[in-house]
């Protein structure tokens, strides 16, 4: 999915809305002085569902019409995606224009709900599946045909009748980066896709993160190169080894140590037990001790970035996010968000300016998922999941677990004051829980 829109703060908070409504899918956003460039160089699997932002004019003939002039192009280049038109102006006569260009749906932006939202995305999704099902309708009626054809007539079909059979499926070549031999696709981001590859000069597989749009096409310049930087100057076994940064064809990209047994989201699945779970809390924490230590603050603390190394030992990745500690550093301003809604603190839910007890914060969250299987905070909007890491608190442990409650009110507590200031603090915490001892409930303060 793709969110395209003017204002920075209001296409990032609709991509979280949309990350909650659909949580197995790619979401990215995009200025939409960005669009038409996007636009003209993209297929039809670049993009599965497209939420375009824009003026609609006050007719079809207005030259203020800007959101119908896109979708004219889109249509001309036969784009597949199924396009959600959010009107910033409009009536009813460039809502119709909008459904007759192929809009699968049409909002006036000001109206727009997260239920009304929702039920968009139903429909485009729909709409995809139609697609799917009639292109394999196709497919089986071609094979059909051919096969009955093969019983009569052995020879190859003449040139033209290549013509007439419906194009094979659009396979995304991986790019070619001179030192690397790419085996397969592992990962992928809104803003990168992760392969796995062969480094001849380290004779070893790498995971190679490959950014999407080239620098002279994005805002956000040299990125995957800020990423080096902060994961070079952290020299430790629990953050991901860096390997080499480059650019090719004005395309960057990020060589890195490769974890054959996957992230920390994927082994809670087969279930962590309470001794587990307190390793792995450690752990992390002491790679948050690193982190900090080295002046950053991770601000993307998830599951899926903490990799498992053969020995079972954990190391952090996707420093993407990471900004300096003492504010020197930002590439987002105050009250655009940037995470995931499920592990985002209190004041990153506000877009305040955050610390190191940010990232402890989302540790807690990690914390009570890997206890109960659950997350702590759900609901069926990303804005509904950001109020309530603000406002309301966490759920009661099972009565099994709560020994577990005076440490995981310490990690969650809503004002930062009342947290553990540092990944050293947690350590210590969790050592002693590990090792019989209760925590004491009281927090103190910073």
């Amino acid at each position: 999915m793709l969110v395209v829109d003017r204002d920075e703060k209001y296409r990032e908070w609709l991509r979280l809305h949309l990350g909650i409504l659909c949580p197995d899918a790619t979401i990215g956003a995009i200025d939409l002085a960005e669009f038409e460039p996007w636009s003209a160089r993209v297929t039809g699997r670049n993009c599965d569902v497209l939420l375009l932002s824009a003026g609609f004019g006050a007719s079809p003939e207005d030259p203020q019409a800007h959101g119908l002039d896109l979708l004219r192009k889109l249509r001309a280049r036969n784009i597949a995606s199924a396009v959600i038109a959010l009107a910033e102006d409009g009536n009813e006569l460039t809502a119709v224009r909008a459904l007759q260009l192929g809009a699968a749906d049409y909002l006036p932006k000001r109206l727009l709900t997260p239920e009304r939202l929702k039920t968009s995305v139903r429909v485009a999704l729909r709409r995809i599946e139609q697609r799917v099902v009639s292109r394999l309708a196709d497919l089986a009626h071609t094979a059909q045909s051919i096969a009955l054809d093969s019983s009569v007539q052995e020879e190859p079909p003449a040139p033209g009748d290549v013509a007439d059979m419906p194009p094979a499926p659009e396979t995304e070549a991986p790019p070619v980066i001179p030192g690397y031999a790419i085996t397969k696709k592992i990962g992928e981001s809104e803003k990168a896709v992760v392969y796995l590859a062969a480094s001849a000069a380290l004779g070893t597989d790498v995971a190679l993160k490959v950014s999407r749009t080239s620098r002279e096409a994005t805002a956000e310049r040299q990125a995957l190169e800020r990423e080096y930087n902060a994961i070079l100057a952290i020299r430790h076994p629990a953050v991901v080894r860096i390997h080499g940064y480059g650019v090719e064809k004005g395309f960057e990209y990020l060589a890195m140590e490769y974890f054959p047994r996957g992230d920390l989201k994927a082994r809670m699945y087969f279930g962590v037990t309470e001794a587990e779970t307190l390793r792995y809390l450690e752990q992390i924490a002491v790679a948050l001790s690193v982190v900090h230590g080295a002046g950053l603050v991770h601000r993307d603390l998830k599951p899926p970035n903490v990799m498992l190394r053969e020995n079972d030992e954990i190391a952090l990745i996707d420093f993407g996010l990471a900004r300096t500690l003492d504010g020197g550093s930002h590439s987002t301003r105050t009250g655009v968000l940037r995470g995931s809604p499920y592990y985002m603190s209190p004041e990153q839910a506000l877009g305040e300016e955050l610390d190191a007890r940010s990232d402890l914060y989302s540790l807690g969250v990690m914390y009570y998922e890997l206890l109960t299987g659950k997350k702590p905070f759900t609901g069926g909007s990303a804005i509904e999941v950001l109020q309530q890491h603000v406002n309301a608190p966490p759920p009661r442990l099972p009565l099994s677990l709560s020994r577990h409650a005076p440490l995981l009110a310490r990690l969650l507590a809503k004002r930062r004051e009342d947290r553990f200031s540092t990944g050293d603090e947690v350590i210590e915490a969790a050592s002693a829980l590990r090792n019989g001892a209760i925590p004491r409930a009281e927090p103190t303060a910073a």
